[in-house]
Parts: structure tokens; C-alpha cells; sequence
């Protein structure tokens, strides 16, 4: 891990891993099928289940593999309402990026937040009931953070591409 000091906050640069072709396969089918159990991916790989047992637990250990959580269908359980919201901060605010990022990771309706570079320094990728939810859920909690210059939302008509999976 390198850290890079800039002047409004500190940088993570992760390495990456090398992988193989082995731990890339192994990844595939664990990004598609999270409940699949060793022996069934040894079986489509052709390794032992212990060997891909091992592999797992080393991708975990090295940070790889953070966990396999259930998929939900946000719209099933009753969350309609998809927004992205563009933040910027006052100039003033952006010397407190990190007291910004602590107050929107309390937000459970925040799924993503990402600090990004252009004319906004955040990009939020928020859910709700419906759009009167996403109106009190802004005047209520988001619009209240201190520093906070503008605020520009896109409600997401339809969703055309959702993945989790990455292009390994």
C-alpha cells in the first residue's frame, strides 16, 4: 500500500495482486455464483476442493475477496427511487472532504460515494422509497452537512446495466 499526501486529504494507492489463471477462473465463478462452496468450482476447473479452498483463503487474506453478500433486487424490497447526486463543496468545505465522507457513510440510503475530480467533489449513488422519500431524505439530511455549496441530482429513469461483476 503507498500512501500520497495532497493538500486536502490522503490518497490510497492499493497494489494489486498477481493472479493467475487459477485464482482469475476461481473469481469468475465466485463473482457470478457467490454461494457456489470449493468443491463445486474445483469440479469446473479441475482442482481439488482443498486447493481451491487454499486459493480462496489467500485471496481474502491479500484483500482480493472482501466478502459475498446477498444480491437484493432494490425496487423488490420496495426501493423505487435511484439517485445520483453531484456534491460540491464550498472552498471552505473541501477542507474537511473527510468530515463530509464520515457524515454520508452514517446515511444508509447512500450505497456509493465517490470523491471525483471535475466540477463537483463528490458523486453519491443513493436509494429511496420514491422521490418524496429522496426530497426529505435532501432537505433533512443531505442539504444540512456543513460546507456544502451546490447539489445536482439525476433520478435514474431505468436501470440498462447493474453489475457488480468485475471484467477479471
Amino acid at each position: 500500500m503507498i500512501y500520497a499526501k495532497t493538500c486536502c486529504m490522503t490518497l490510497i494507492i492499493m497494489q494489486s495482486v498477481k493472479l493467475d489463471h487459477t485464482d482469475r477462473r476461481i473469481l469468475e465463478i465466485l463473482q457470478t455464483e457467490a454461494g457456489i462452496n470449493a468443491t463445486e468450482v474445483g469440479e469446473r476447473i479441475g482442482l481439488s476442493q482443498s486447493a481451491v479452498w487454499r486459493r480462496i483463503q489467500s485471496l481474502r487474506e491479500q484483500g482480493v475477496i472482501h466478502d459475498q453478500p446477498v444480491k437484493l433486487d432494490r425496487e423488490k424490497v420496495g426501493l423505487n427511487t435511484m439517485v445520483f447526486a453531484y456534491v460540491k463543496l464550498t472552498s471552505h468545505g473541501r477542507s474537511n472532504l473527510a468530515d463530509f465522507s464520515d457524515a454520508v457513510r452514517q446515511y444508509p440510503e447512500v450505497l456509493d460515494c465517490y470523491v471525483v475530480l471535475g466540477n463537483v467533489d463528490f458523486l453519491l449513488r443513493i436509494v429511496t422509497e420514491d422521490i418524496k422519500a429522496y426530497e426529505q431524505f435532501f432537505f433533512e439530511k443531505l442539504s444540512q452537512l456543513p460546507g456544502i455549496q451546490e447539489v445536482n441530482s439525476s433520478i435514474v429513469l431505468s436501470d440498462i446495466k447493474h453489475t457488480t461483476v468485475l471484467p477479471i
